[in-house]
């Protein structure tokens, strides 16, 4: 499959699935040209796939750029960086990385409850700063017994409730529609769900509905002794009115590892002892993402030689 051309469009994989890609096909990597326009005019008509993650993948431009293209896979669960419209509209095939990642970015979301309630940053920095001598560092919050709520009770969400339950905490949830067969309180809005949770998750896809799902009206709803954990995308949120919210005291803390402009994150957040700021690392272990790359290849692979896809989405 050596003369197979595939374009690369995120610098951000791990060095294994570049390698791998490399050997495999006939690759092309986006930030080698200088000028994209150069690079479509040269090799557009040769490139059947393009893989991309949750920090690049394929707009209609490029979709329309590329005739021969055939496979659109994310080293991603989320694709909100594909058209995936335009894919379904010129028969385009797209996968992403499910499942292989859940456990990680569970874990991860659980991490940053514990860490932002128990404030575990400040206390090591207290530690470090030589200040313990002075005095033991102030009282916390417990994590065990507070009320989740959970913003999408898919593969990643359900594992989040999964796991709060081992602390003994009521899981509540909020998605499109009511999940017969779950045993969580559902609520049929966010804003309800915030008015009812201590701590409330994002854990659901970024898509048109629920772009800025996490707005002033919902803030507010968590309150002053609310806590938010952003575990999705940077874009669930609105984030000037999270950072008034945080600086008012209008919200009690938040837990984010995505950003809505990353890697550019709010200066005015650096400051506060209730955030905890983390740099999209939700899957960001050497297991999973190694265990994500098999995937994206296994998929193309799959395509090339006639084969099922293993996790097809469009």
């Amino acid at each position: 499959m050596g003369s197979i051309g595939v374009l690369l469009v995120s610098h951000q994989v791990i060095p294994y699935l570049e390698q791998e890609l490399n050997k495999r096909y006939n690759l092309f990597r986006l930030w080698d040209f200088p000028q994209k326009s150069q690079l479509l005019t040269q090799h557009g008509a040769s490139i059947r796939a393009v893989v991309g993650d949750a920090f690049a993948g394929a707009d209609s431009d490029l979709i329309e750029a590329l005739p021969k293209l055939e496979i659109v896979s994310s080293f991603s669960v989320g694709v909100d960086k594909i058209d995936l419209g335009k894919c379904k509209e010129k028969g385009i095939r797209v996968t992403n990385t499910p499942d292989v990642l859940t456990d990680e970015v569970a874990d991860l979301a659980i991490g940053l409850m514990l860490t932002l309630l128990r404030r575990i940053c400040e206390c090591d920095r207290y530690v470090r700063g030589g200040n313990w001598k002075h005095g033991d560092y102030k009282l916390t919050t417990k994590f065990s017994g507070k009320t989740v709520g959970i913003i999408g009770l898919g593969r990643i969400g359900a594992a989040i409730a999964k796991r709060a339950e081992g602390f003994n905490c009521p899981i509540s949830y909020y998605s499109r529609t009511q999940k017969q067969e779950s045993k969580y309180k559902y609520y049929p809005s966010v804003v309800e769900l915030a008015s009812n949770c201590d701590i409330l998750v994002v854990a659901c896809p970024l898509t048109e509905e629920t772009h800025h799902i996490i707005n002033r009206e919902v803030i507010n709803a968590l309150g002053p002794k609310g806590f938010l954990i952003n575990i999705g995308r940077g874009k669930h949120v609105d984030e000037p009115e999270l950072v008034f919210a945080l600086l008012e005291g209008r919200l009690g803390g938040a837990g984010l590892d995505v950003f809505e402009n990353e890697p550019h994150v709010p200066e005015e957040l650096f400051g506060l002892e209730n955030v905890v700021l983390l740099p999209h690392v939700g899957s960001a272990t050497v297991e999973t993402r190694t265990a994500m790359a098999d995937l994206v290849l296994g998929n193309l692979e799959a395509h090339f030689l006639g084969k099922p896809l293993l996790t097809p989405l469009v």
